[in-house]
């Protein structure tokens, strides 16, 4: 068996789902074990609720520094899907594409690093605990950390042809609460001032900032309010999401937002905003095609871009100004499900990838030379 796939099996036997702190940290443990005979100093961030951030780091150096980005959790409670197995061309289970296979492809990497140069310098790998569930907790460190970089790999899945991501959706999550005044339906219908008329005129504006030809999206996902048929309702929620392209469509959008919570449309309803940016939008860039057009010539592979409407930690990175590519994992599918899938063919070929690109780096000390 490849030794990749030796590795693969080891990680993915452990179950780390976000809420398993036990799991995700028994993870961080086993990739410590493969790290630090490479020369890794490991720097662990200690949590209570979530599992433990950890941040290998090498030998400092002039150069360029670069972060290697993944996680250690999984979207699977215990019991619910925690078998391996494989065939000819593919390997399935919990983590194999998102992101334990990611990892894995950075792991194997450095360990052909560590054989080639006999040390490893200016490449960090920091493995966070929480992205599945959004990462709240360890995002004020990413962002914190990513400063000290010139350039990040990060190793979700990548596309079916191998494709890299050169640019993610923003998202964020935002609650408007409508306070009216109850009375009774019946009796007292002239004195209400209803919540939730006011709501299905929010949630008509609110639809309409969609626009598809430029990748924005709003979407109201759930709305709560009023007491039962005979009253007018005191009080309603909405709850909706924000994905946009462009630092432009996010400040039309958070503008837009205050202006439609600021409105009233049924008179004597006052209305709140709340929530946040959860990661900010990963637009591509001229730096990061001139990093492409390196890469493909220090590795030999052909690196197809590809923007996504899914977020990951690229995006905090990116945010920082840091030149970040995304995808440098396998190829698979299934992920989030009980059938996800791995192409083993795609790990030999990331793998082979990143060693060029990894020995090109120590080598050369930057990616300019």
């Amino acid at each position: 068996m490849e030794q990749y796939l030796k590795d693969l099996h080891i990680l993915c036997s452990i179950n780390s789902y976000t809420k398993n702190k036990k799991g995700v940290d028994d993870v961080a443990k086993q990739m410590q074990q493969w790290l630090e005979p490479l020369g890794f100093k490991t720097k662990i961030f200690p949590r209570e609720i979530v599992g433990d951030h950890y941040l290998f780091e090498s030998k400092k150096r002039d150069g360029d520094r670069v972060l290697l980005l993944g996680h250690n959790d999984t979207v699977f409670p215990e019991g619910d899907f925690d078998t391996l197995s494989e065939d000819e061309e593919w390997v399935y289970g919990p983590g194999v594409c998102d992101m334990k296979g990611g990892n894995i492809v950075a792991l194997e990497a450095l360990k052909e690093v560590y054989k080639k140069s006999g040390e490893i310098a200016n490449i960090d790998f920091f493995l966070v605990s929480d992205e599945e569930s959004g990462s709240d907790d360890s995002k004020a460190l990413t962002l914190e950390l990513a400063k000290n970089y010139d350039y990040c790999f990060v190793f979700e899945a990548a596309g079916a042809n191998l494709e890299v991501v050169t640019g993610r959706k923003g998202v964020g999550t935002y609650t408007i609460t409508i306070i009216g005044k109850a009375a009774h339906a019946g009796v007292r219908y002239s004195e209400g001032i209803n919540a939730n008329l006011e709501a299905s005129y929010k949630l008509q504006e609110l639809t309409k900032l969609t626009n598809l030809e430029v990748g924005t999206t709003v979407n109201v996902g759930k709305i709560s309010g009023g007491i039962g048929a005979n009253t007018i309702s005191p009080k309603c929620e909405l709850l909706l999401e924000i994905r946009y392209t462009s630092e432009d469509e996010r400040d039309r959008l958070l503008g837009e937002l205050d202006r439609i919570t600021e409105r009233s449309f049924v008179e004597g309803t006052i209305s709140t905003l709340s929530g946040l940016i959860q990661r900010d939008v990963m637009e591509p860039n001229s730096e990061q095609d001139r990093w492409i057009e390196k890469l493909e010539k220090i590795s030999g592979y052909k690196l197809i871009g590809e923007q996504r409407g899914g977020v990951s930690d690229a995006n905090h990175v990116a945010s920082c100004g840091v030149v970040t590519l995304d995808g440098l994992g396998p190829y698979g599918d299934g992920d989030h499900t009980i059938k996800e899938r791995a192409l083993k063919s795609s790990f030999t070929k990331r793998i082979d990838m990143m060693s060029k690109v990894l020995i090109y780096h120590q080598q050369k000390r930057s990616f300019d030379e």
